[in-house]
């Protein structure tokens, strides 16, 4: 199936959506510390986004996802669910928010560290970051989703890291998963053609280790098969006539919200 070009009315309620999602991330911060379970920081998120905004958490009963949103731990990948385990010093958490709101979806997530984290939770979360940033950055009409791959994969792998495949970014709108699969590595030159118009999700899982995960038995947690650190951030975009739009970017982020490359 092609991607869903989204109507101007569309991008609004997107725009809408995004910042929502970024707005729970920003609310939650203040509440990661040393001794919170993550079944607490669920109820939090939960709270906000059904009372103060309004809105839908989109993992709550999605697929049969039993939580509001995903916390990934440590050597977690993604898909974590909270539970009633406390956070601990030198943990590394990813916190994974989806909002619904007048029907459309807002997606990102972020890395958060507890206490006092190692140098290398540190190196691995910020690489991450400038995964997702180089990958924001090639987003233009024209441009192809196999440049993206590639250049997240080179930057993590030149920093001796591995990129997760099984896991990717999407198009995002109405659905909470649409068209295109935005795979996080691939080859220069090849992939779909982005489009004006168009909304997706760049998310890379990068992890310290090798790059091989497993799903545990509760069919959702998926885990580095090596148990090393895995970081993960991830941005809900907008592809603009002439670059990107960042739909869920944070005040303390360094990155324009609108890029252009006229």
């Amino acid at each position: 199936m092609p991607a869903i070009i989204k109507t101007n009315d569309e991008i609004e309620k997107m725009r809408i959506a995004g910042q929502q999602a970024a707005d729970v991330l920003a609310m939650i911060e203040p509440f990661i510390q040393i001794g919170v379970t993550t079944n607490e920081l669920n109820q939090r998120c939960h709270d906000f986004i059904v009372n103060e905004q309004g809105g839908i958490p989109a993992p709550l009963n999605y697929h049969g996802f039993p939580k509001s949103i995903c916390t990934s731990l440590n050597y977690v990948v993604c898909h974590g669910i909270p539970n009633d385990k406390a956070l601990k010093d030198g943990d590394v958490i990813n916190v994974d928010i989806t909002v619904i709101q007048n029907g459309f979806h807002g997606d990102t997530s972020k890395m958060f560290m507890v206490g006092k984290t190692s140098i290398l939770a540190e190196r691995l979360s910020r690489v991450a970051q400038e995964c997702l940033y180089i990958g924001i950055k090639l987003v233009k009409p024209g441009a192809r989703l196999g440049d993206i791959g590639a250049a997240i994969q080179k930057h993590a792998e030149d920093h001796s890291y591995s990129v997760v495949r099984e896991y990717c970014g999407h198009g995002i709108g109405a659905g909470f998963h649409e068209e295109p699969q935005v795979l996080h590595y691939g080859k220069k030159g090849t992939g779909e053609t982005l489009q004006v118009g168009q909304c997706f999700t760049i998310e890379p899982m990068v992890n310290a280790g090798k790059r091989a995960c497993k799903v545990l038995k509760d069919d959702w947690t998926v885990i580095t098969k090596d148990k090393k650190l895995s970081a993960q951030w991830e941005h809900t975009l907008l592809v603009t006539e002439t670059g990107v739009e960042i739909l869920t970017l944070r005040p303390e982020e360094t990155i324009e919200r609108i890029i252009n490359h006229d």
